[in-house]
């Protein structure tokens, strides 16, 4: 009889995670490595949330709270859904979980029965896919050009759809590309959702506040669609508190509600401390995240004009979240000395180990010709790094 289940065994390690590990690992034999791997920002969490932790640890906020969080806090989320977004969720119908990873996940499990269908634009986050498969689900992917800022047209979407189709999950800014839907074509996407009661649609809102059109449209706000949206949105980009492990959902009450009913199962309510300190997040007026956006634009250009100096390498110009990623096609097929470059898991590993750069492979996002790159770094970290990756890639031939 096998030690492990069936299902650890087919699921993949995630692959920021795991290129993290490795970077970590060339780090401790000494070797000086620029991590552009993970998602995250190189800022500290705001000093007025953190007074308002050490305040809830000295007000003993220490118990147990309920499932879905404090009862003031849905209040707050909800309030902040109505001001920010213009989405109408009532508290009961907002649930509050370890981060927006989970939020995603359990909605999946509560919805998906085995072989439902999940549609997926391609790129997409790495764990989309393996979340979809642990479910029970099966992924239906649509395949987005770089020359269109990697978004899904509605005919795409419409020709994809399927009795079996389920759910449509995606992330707007978008994880890897940092694209962002516009009002007008989220609108002409919601025209064909209309025509399909039976999808749901998970929008994965979490790089809300790193966006450079500063024009963030949520999808449930097409009123049409309103029973057929969950808003998931945290913490952990917008207000730098990855650590913190919060994130939200606002859903139909009865998703909401199975959603609880699991979470209950599984890890109960995120922490104590750190709802009261979201409270204090929520509550403060989100020009507090811009100075931060305004920081994450300008590495953007610079990144853009750093990379667009790479003879063979084609970028396009994203609108949100702190990534680039590139078409490294051109380099597929070349090598350098006995290194051969068969895939963009190949020039991640020869980034990392020749250029002293960690990257992701595109791979893990349903590109395979591509690498994400991260520009939540320094200034002064990013000019090197692009150094230190043309030179890499000029060996190749």
């Amino acid at each position: 009889m096998a030690l492990l289940s069936k299902r650890i065994e087919a699921l993949e390690e995630s692959a920021t995670l795991a290129m993290a590990r490795k970077s970590r690992a060339l780090q401790d034999q000494g070797k000086k490595i620029i991590n552009l791997s993970l998602g995250e920002p190189d800022f500290n969490t705001p000093n007025f949330i953190k007074k308002a932790a050490k305040k809830a640890i000295d007000d003993n906020f220490s118990k147990y709270t309920p499932v879905p969080g404090y009862k003031d806090l849905l209040e707050i989320i909800s309030m902040k859904f109505k001001r920010d977004n213009k989405l109408v969720y009532h508290p009961n119908e907002i649930v509050c979980s370890t981060g927006a990873k989970q939020s995603i996940a359990q909605t999946l499990m509560v919805l998906l029965n085995d072989g439902d269908e999940v549609i997926l634009p391609a790129p997409y986050w790495v764990s989309y896919a393996q979340m979809v498969q642990l479910s029970g689900g099966k992924c239906r992917f649509v395949n987005t050009k770089i020359d269109n800022n990697f978004k899904i047209k509605p005919e795409d979407l419409e020709s994809i759809i399927t009795k079996k189709s389920k759910v449509f999950l995606f992330s707007s800014p978008c994880n890897p590309t940092g694209s962002v839907y516009s009002k007008k074509e989220l609108m002409a996407l919601g025209e064909v959702f209309q025509k399909h009661k039976h999808l749901i649609i998970i929008s994965d809102e979490i790089y809300e506040h790193i966006n450079f059109t500063k024009n963030h449209f949520s999808i449930g706000r097409i009123h049409e669609l309103k029973n057929q949206v969950v808003t998931v949105n945290g913490l952990s980009k917008g207000y730098a508190m990855t650590g913190w492990r919060f994130g939200y959902l606002g859903a139909p009450k009865k998703i909401a509600q199975a959603c609880i009913k699991m979470q209950g199962q599984i890890t109960s309510a995120t922490c104590s401390i750190t709802q009261r300190a979201a409270i204090t997040a929520l509550l403060k007026d989100p020009i507090c995240t811009h100075k931060m956006r305004k920081t994450f634009q300008e590495r953007r250009d610079l990144m853009i004009t750093l990379l667009s100096k790479i003879k063979d390498l084609d970028i396009n110009k994203p609108e949100g979240a702190f990534y680039i990623f590139p078409d490294v096609s051109k380099y597929i097929g070349k090598k350098f000395q006995e290194t051969h470059i068969n895939s963009s898991d190949d020039l991640s590993m020869f980034l990392l180990e020749d250029a002293g750069v960690s990257t992701v492979s595109g791979t893990a996002f349903g590109a395979n010709n591509h690498i994400r790159i991260s520009y939540a770094a320094s200034n002064q970290e990013l000019m090197r790094a692009c150094r230190l990756i043309n030179k890499s890639l000029d060996k190749l031939h």
